[in-house]
């Protein structure tokens, strides 16, 4: 108790003080939540389609390094993949590009385009509207982020823009139903049966099936659904050995491995860590003048009895105090800050996110001030009685 009081009196007396430095601890706490935001934000904008997948492994082709767009998976492996032991359903689907255009002048939006047999692993859900049934109908799922900011509706038309050869060629889609958000390579992704994928498709005057003999459509991945989710490694195997020229993994290992994923995060996570350690500096830094201006105080304080431990343990709770309300104030002032963001910037704050960082923030406070806790501790009663030699 008497340590609690010895560290909120001085802070009541000196409001103005400890009030300018909790806003700098406000502004810290403001950079790191936004840090936190962009990167969750931009791992959410490349990895939102992979990550909701209807089933627990990928396979891609074999020395692809785990690239959507390198691989290329015939319908003979399909087959292969279906007889293995332990998996319950695949799924083919195929990625590319394209654009929707419209008619009322409108910004015309880059959407991945995903091409996916309904009933099978690889899709998106409706969550209005309906599922995809037929696989030769002209009808699509879109984004729901996209369908809300563009003002689509289930049962509107769609136009898309393709690239086929040299020309632009344009096709109709009804909107069947909008699913929520699936980005994929930051942006929004609109679902269609694979045999019309495979028609709107960007690709070359003489592409005719992606390199493959005929007409067979060249998959870029499957998605496996298994018997027994538990069985993942044993079914991956088993994949890996009776296929040929495949690689499997799970899903977290396959956004992980999309372009600049790892760089984008371990950047931004240095970043972090970086702002985290200027916040222990600066912390540390201010307390420790703090103390060192008062040590003859301190000093009197035990010359007339106060122990080490009570001394200690209201420089502490004066740190605590100073920093949680900093922190607050600066949780509050990125929560008001959000709100007012354009829409567009791929910032995503996530319950878990936030309290991991507002957390690592409080700690950094009774981290930053072990020194004055030390210098406070070490302080000599003589000097405040001007007795020392």
């Amino acid at each position: 108790m008497i340590s609690f009081y010895l560290a909120i009196k001085e802070v009541w007396r000196n409001k103005s003080r400890f009030l300018l430095f909790s806003m700098v601890i406000a502004l810290i706490t403001t950079l790191v939540l936004f840090i936190a935001g962009l990167a969750e934000g931009l791992a959410t904008a490349n990895r939102e389609y992979l990550a909701k997948l209807d089933g627990e492994l990928v396979v891609f082709q074999e020395n692809v390094d785990l690239s959507t767009i390198t691989s290329r998976i015939s319908e003979s492996t399909l087959s292969n993949v279906r007889r293995v032991p332990g998996v319950a359903e695949v799924g083919p689907v195929g990625f590319s590009n394209a654009t929707i255009v419209f008619s009322d002048g409108r910004e015309d939006v880059d959407v991945s385009l995903i091409g996916f047999e309904p009933g099978y692993p690889g899709g998106a859900p409706a969550f209005t509207g309906r599922n995809l049934v037929n696989r030769l109908a002209e009808e699509t799922v879109i984004d729901g982020k996209m369908a809300q900011s563009a003002g689509i509706q289930v049962g509107d038309i769609i136009t898309i823009k393709s690239i086929q050869g040299t020309d632009e060629e344009y096709f109709d889609l009804k909107v069947a139903g909008i699913t929520d958000g699936r980005q994929y390579f930051f942006q929004p992704s609109i679902f269609v049966p694979l045999e019309v994928w495979d028609e709107i498709r960007p690709q070359a005057a003489l592409a005719g099936a992606g390199g493959m003999a005929g007409s067979e459509i060249a998959y870029n991945i499957l998605a496996v659904q298994l018997d027994d989710p538990a069985a993942l490694e044993s079914t991956a195997a088993a994949i890996q050995t009776q296929v040929e020229d495949v690689e499997v993994t799970d899903v977290v290992t396959a956004y992980e491995a999309t372009p600049g994923y790892a760089a984008q995060q371990s950047t931004l996570n240095t970043q972090r860590g970086f702002t985290l350690l200027i916040g222990i500096l600066v912390i540390g830094g201010f307390f420790q003048i703090q103390t060192l201006q008062k040590i003859p105080n301190i000093g009197m304080l035990k010359a007339i009895g106060t122990g080490n431990r009570t001394v200690g343990g209201a420089v502490v709770l004066q740190i605590l105090a100073v920093t949680v309300f900093g922190v607050l104030l600066g949780a509050a002032s990125t929560l008001a800050l959000s709100l007012g963001l354009p829409e567009g910037i791929p910032i995503v704050f996530t319950g878990q996110a936030a309290a991991a960082a507002i957390l690592s923030l409080i700690l950094i406070g009774p981290l930053g001030g072990l020194v004055s806790v030390w210098m406070a501790v070490k302080a000599e009663p003589l000097m405040a009685l001007g007795l020392s030699s």
